[in-house]
Formats: C-alpha cells, sequence, structure tokens
C-alpha cells in the first residue's frame, strides 16, 4: 500500500478512528493487525519473512537475557544475524552474486550451471531486517533488556507508518512507546497532519513532477547530451529527497497523530558544508545505524590512520551494498569514502588554500563555498545512484559537457527558446509542468529551510489561525492541480 493511493487514504483514517476507540490496552492488537494488512497489500505471502524474522529474534533475545556472559550470549547473536542476513542475501543478493560469479567464469571459459532464484524483491526487507538487527545486537551488548510481550515486539518490526522505508528506529526508542497510553491530542494531531501534509506536497507535487524529466533522460541515456543530462541530474537530486525526505514526513506524522515520536531522518542535507555533515543530515537513521553497528565495531577512529580510513571507506562500501544489489551503488558508496578519507587527508592544505584566497574558516563566504562543493560532489555520486548500469553513468559524465557552451551562451543571453527545446521537448514534457516543478522546488527548499513541524502553541490569534487553514488550503490545492498521480512508489522502496 502506497502513502500516496486512494487505498491508504481510506486505511488511515479508518484505522485511526478505531484506534482512538478502542481501549488503550488493546490497540497493540489494531495496529499489529493493520500493520501485516498495511504490508499484505504488497505480496502477502512474504509476510512469512516478516513473521520468521519477529519469532527468530524474540527467541534469541529472551535467550540472551538469560545468559550471564557475553560469551554465553554470543551464540544466540549469531543465529539472528545468520537468519536475517541469510534472508536479506537470498532475496536481494543471491541473484547479483551468482551473475558476477557467473560472468567471471565465463570470462575464464569456465562452465557455470548455478540457475537465478526466481524471486521478487520484498519490499522494505532492508529497513525492517536492520531494525531487527538493532535489537538483538543491543540486547547482546546489555543495553537493553529483552521485550517479554510477543505482540509489542511483533509491533516493533513491523509498525506500519515506518515498516517499508524508515526511518529505522532502535527498539530503546520505539519500543517502549508501544507500553504507553496516548490519550487523543488536537494539537499533536494538526502536527502530524501538517508534516503528512508537507510530505504528500513533496512527493507528487515535486519528486514525481521531476521523475518524468529525470526517467527521460536516465532511461535512454545516449539518446541525449549536454544541457537536458546535466538539467536532469540536478532534478534528480532534488528528486530523491523530496520523495524520500516526503515518505520520512508522511511516516513522522502519522506516528505523531497517534502518539509516537519517530526520529527525524532528514535535516537540510543540501545546506550540509561537508560530506561528513551531509551524512549526519541524510538518511540519519541509516548513518547512525552503520556508525553504531559498523564502524565503531571496526574500531572507528580509535585505530592507526590507515586503519581508520579503511574503516571509513569499507562503511561507505557496505552502505551502498545496501541500497541496491548494483555495481552502481558500489561505486556510489565507495566515492563518498573516498570523500570523507580525501577531506581527512587534505583538511591542512585545503585551509591554507582558501585562506590565501580569501576564503576565511569562520565566515559566510567560505560557508556558502564549502555547501556549494559539498553539494556538487554528492551530485555526482547521484549519477551513479540513479544510474542504470555503471556504464550508462560513466556516459552521462562523459556527456553532460557536450554542446555545454551553446546551452550557457543560451542561458546567460536569456534564450528561454533554446533551452526551452534543449531540455522540456528532448524530454517530452509540457512547458507549463516544467516551470511548476521548479517554482515547487525552489518552495519546498524554502520552507525546508526553516519550517518545524511541532505542536502547536496552546492558543492562537485570529490570524494565524486564518493564515494556518489558508497554508492547508494552498497545499491541497497544489496537489489537486499540479500533482502526479499514478501511484508511482517511492524510491527507497527498491531498497
Amino acid at each position: 500500500m502506497l502513502f500516496n493511493s486512494l487505498q491508504f487514504l481510506v486505511f488511515f483514517p479508518v484505522v485511526l478512528g478505531l484506534y482512538f476507540s478502542i481501549p488503550p490496552k488493546r490497540r497493540w492488537i489494531l495496529l499489529l493487525a493493520a500493520s501485516y494488512y498495511f504490508y499484505a497489500c504488497w505480496k502477502a505471502e512474504y509476510l512469512v519473512l516478516i513473521l520468521a524474522s519477529t519469532a527468530v529474534d524474540y527467541t534469541v533475545a529472551l535467550r540472551m537475557g538469560r545468559e550471564e556472559t557475553k560469551e554465553d550470549r554470543r551464540k544466540w547473536l549469531w543465529l539472528s544475524l545468520a537468519t536475517n542476513l541469510g534472508l536479506l542475501f537470498t532475496f536481494k543478493y543471491f541473484n547479483f552474486a551468482n551473475d558476477s560469479v557467473r560472468a567471471l567464469l565465463d570470462s575464464m571459459g569456465v562452465p557455470y550451471d548455478i540457475p537465478a532464484l526466481d524471486v521478487i524483491l520484498p519490499v522494505g526487507i532492508s529497513f525492517y531486517t536492520f531494525q531487527t538487527l538493532a535489537y538483538t545486537i543491543d540486547v547482546y551488548r546489555g543495553r537493553i533488556e529483552p521485550e517479554r510481550h510477543l505482540g509489542k515486539f511483533a509491533l516493533y518490526v513491523a509498525f506500519f507508518p515506518q515498516l517499508v522505508a524508515g526511518p529505522i528506529e532502535r527498539a530503546f526508542h520505539l519500543l517502549p512507546q508501544f507500553h504507553q497510553e496516548f490519550a487523543f491530542d488536537y494539537d499533536r494531531m494538526a502536527s502530524g497532519m501538517r508534516q503528512m501534509t508537507w510530505g504528500m506536497f513533496k512527493k507528487v507535487v515535486v519528486a514525481d513532477r521531476l521523475a518524468i524529466y529525470v526517467n527521460g533522460v536516465y532511461n535512454d541515456p545516449t539518446a541525449h547530451s549536454g544541457f537536458p543530462i546535466i538539467a536532469a541530474t540536478y532534478f534528480f537530486a532534488f528528486q530523491i529527497y523530496c520523495d524520500f525526505s516526503g515518505y520520512s514526513d508522511i511516516a513522522i506524522g502519522a506516528a505523531r497523530i497517534m502518539g509516537f515520536d519517530l526520529m527525524e531522518n532528514f535535516h537540510r542535507p543540501y545546506l550540509a558544508n561537508s560530506i561528513s555533515e551531509f551524512w549526519k543530515r541524510w538518511h540519519i537513521s541509516l548513518s547512525t545505524w552503520f556508525r553504531d553497528y559498523v564502524y565503531i565495531p571496526l574500531g572507528g577512529n580509535r585505530v592507526g590512520v590507515e586503519r581508520w580510513y579503511a574503516n571509513l571507506f569499507i562503511v561507505f562500501l557496505v552502505s551502498g551494498m545496501w541500497h541496491g544489489a548494483n555495481w552502481t551503488f558500489l561505486v556510489w558508496g565507495g566515492l563518498h569514502g573516498l570523500y570523507l578519507v580525501f577531506a581527512i587527508v587534505s583538511a591542512g592544505p585545503r585551509t591554507a588554500a582558501l585562506d590565501r584566497i580569501g576564503l576565511t574558516a569562520g565566515t559566510g563566504r567560505r560557508r556558502a563555498f564549502e555547501i556549494l562543493v559539498t553539494f556538487h560532489l554528492a551530485l555526482v555520486a547521484w549519477v551513479f545512484f540513479r544510474a542504470n548500469s555503471v556504464t550508462d553513468a560513466v556516459y552521462l559524465l562523459q556527456s553532460g559537457f557536450t554542446g555545454l557552451g551553446a546551452h550557457l551562451d543560451a542561458l546567460f543571453a536569456l534564450d528561454a527558446r533554446t533551452l526551452y527545446q534543449d531540455v522540456v521537448v528532448a524530454v517530452g514534457v509540457g512547458k507549463v509542468e516544467f516551470l511548476g516543478s521548479i517554482v515547487a522546488l525552489l518552495f519546498v527548499q524554502a520552507y525546508d529551510m526553516k519550517v518545524e513541524f511541532r505542536p502547536a502553541p496552546a492558543t492562537l490569534t485570529r490570524r494565524q489561525r486564518f493564515l494556518r487553514f489558508v497554508w492547508y488550503d494552498a497545499l491541497i490545492l497544489a496537489m489537486l492541480l499540479f500533482g502526479a498521480y499514478g501511484q508511482q512508489q517511492f524510491i527507497y522502496f527498491q531498497f
């Protein structure tokens, strides 16, 4: 079930009405049933995977809770790791690994007859797998006690707002909330609805509109060159931001209406002034997961310099593979790892060079320059993330500058007709849609820089209430007039 579907528009109010109508002690039953139904709307058979993961990790955690030492708990942790990562490998990575081995052996003239698995990637498997692994690892470390209520632990694994695309919640944050009782709160509901509406606007008005141009270029790269490639690449950077942060907004808002607090997943990432800061702002729940469960166990920065660099690079390679079974994601993750290592190695010379040209540390000009550079480093990496193959990505990077001089001349001469023909006609969309997407994109960026979704003050002036309802109406009207409908799924569902 997609958030941007008529089905969810009916499903969520029904669940919400029942949730506040039944006794609080029984609400977990409703939410668990709703969560399983929500997931079953994609492919009911794959509920078996969620149930298996839930049963194994619930049992493993209880057994670890009875052990006195880490050594005794370790065998149960290995069972959890083997089960969850085994399922993840089978459904997400087996065919990729199998095809890679086949290609290698074919090049050597060695026969290879292991067939591919005829399976569909289960929606959200990477997200709920990492969420359950975080739980068992935290129990193993003694950070939390095992959850003894099977139903509420199952709800922690399958909670429908964040089941298929996060945020990846930690047990110590989310599980205790399922033991609390929440009364209906109008201000909390209004806050959640605002965030859900804003997330839906970002998805259907911006992300799905930009997807038209991006898909037109990236799905047929050899038919394009020059400015259309550059425009599509910039568009994708904002498409994926609005798509994924839009999902997070809807998930966080929906949970808040019911009383639950989910972690922030994005914090203005394109205002980061370094790649390190970018990853503190982008997909925060995943980056902190890798920090806590991969980077720190590898030794983090508490090792020799060369090992530190290796740890950073390994984490980002694994992060790339988490995103998908394709070499493009591995290159994307590797690039970010190289960016971080290079930033550390070159810190002194870079600072000296910038000081010499007047970009002194701590000044607004220096930060603006660093934000610009960081964004474009991320932009280059996005080419590999979006491209269908590494070959396509290389072509796009090479051909993006073909004929660029003429396009820049048109830009500086304000020759809108030339730019329109080269960009809009090239990808087969209308002028109004094109301009509307640009305006909506600029609006999103300006608003996201200052908005905070919190419950409103206890008292609002008449003018404040009037402006708030004008704002709601404007967003809804924009979605009705300019939204791209057709139930295009969220990008991160494929991960």
